[in-house]
């Protein structure tokens, strides 16, 4: 039996080498399952500059939005593997939506994850009418009334919905829900304190923070964020163990050639560590990371063990 597989082995090593040598030869599609102008949108364009250069050919963002992402990850999905169809995707389109509903893409099966760009954490924010300055605090005084405080979101199965549902688990309390159709929308009404709290960007807290509208209690992630670094995890401020955050990363259509795919790995690492990505990433709020595509597969299968498991445990559905 093992002749007989060597032979097809061999094979399919002088394949994906051979499309690799030529390889590119045109254009790079990078498609963006979200808005323009986004936070994902503007660091893809960055990145893809920088790809394009070192590999000899323009990437060229196409930006698909809807669904959530379903729409342009699943285009993606369905794309040629032949080197020149990749997609920016976060945790939201391969760890989160496809536990929260049936989806015409599997994010395991039909993807080959080629870097694990980086990652966004939220601060957890607090109304000023709240009489609460830490975690331990705002704990205490939900236990003693509860679900007398609300949380905010952008709606429901949103990483902030998720993230806040995870939240109450782990405390032992019970928290009301309040969808918005934007975080941002909800801010006047935490304002006044009509909201309790919300987790939200690094980027998009921290002008309400340093204006003294909003009160932040902890940073939703393990380790601290470089934009606010006073601000402590929610880890370290009562509720050991706390982690929530989003990643996005560089996949590629199942079946695209190893070769082609570790030459794409091997470029991004070297441009995030080009300083002036790193700034890029800082004033956005944004973590790099980068690494090998194995430790990206194991981000991603952490990642949809988490998410899946608070889907589960809170019934979440989607709207």
């Amino acid at each position: 039996m093992l002749r007989s597989l060597l032979p097809a082995l061999a094979l399919a090593l002088f394949s994906s080498s051979a499309a690799a040598q030529g390889w590119p030869s045109k254009p790079i599609k990078m498609i963006v399952p979200f808005p323009a102008g986004g936070p994902t949108d503007v660091l893809t364009r960055s990145l893809a500059d920088k790809l394009g250069t070192a590999l000899g050919q323009p990437v060229v963002v196409d930006n698909k939005p809807g669904a959530g992402g379903a729409i342009g990850t699943d285009l993606a999905a369905k794309s040629p593997n032949d080197g020149y169809n990749l997609l920016m995707a976060t945790g939201s389109t391969h760890s989160v939506g496809p536990y929260l509903q049936k989806l015409p893409y599997d994010p395991v099966k039909d993807f080959v994850p080629v870097i694990y760009v980086g990652y966004a954490t939220n601060i957890m924010l607090i109304s000023p009418k709240v009489p609460a300055k830490t975690v331990e605090e705002f704990i205490a005084l939900a236990k003693k009334e509860p679900g007398k405080y609300n949380y905010s979101t952008s709606g429901i199965g949103s990483v902030a919905h998720l993230t806040s549902e995870m939240f109450a688990a782990q405390a032992g309390i019970k928290l009301t829900h309040v969808p918005y159709k934007g975080t941002q929308l909800s801010i006047p009404d935490l304002v006044q304190g009509n909201v309790a709290i919300l987790f939200d960007n690094v980027m998009t807290s921290k002008p309400h923070l340093d204006s003294g509208r909003l009160n932040a209690l902890g940073i939703s992630s393990l380790t601290r964020s470089t934009v606010v670094p006073a601000i402590p995890t929610i880890s370290e401020s009562g509720l050991k163990g706390f982690d929530s955050w989003n990643y996005f990363g560089i996949y590629a259509p199942a079946g695209t050639p190893k070769a082609i795919t570790d030459r794409i790995n091997t470029e991004m690492n070297k441009i995030l560590s080009d300083p002036a990505i790193k700034e890029r990433f800082h004033q956005l709020g944004f973590e790099i990371t980068g690494g090998t595509s194995e430790e990206f597969a194991k981000v991603m299968a952490s990642e949809s063990a988490k998410w899946s498991k608070v889907i589960r445990d809170a019934n979440v559905k989607a709207e």
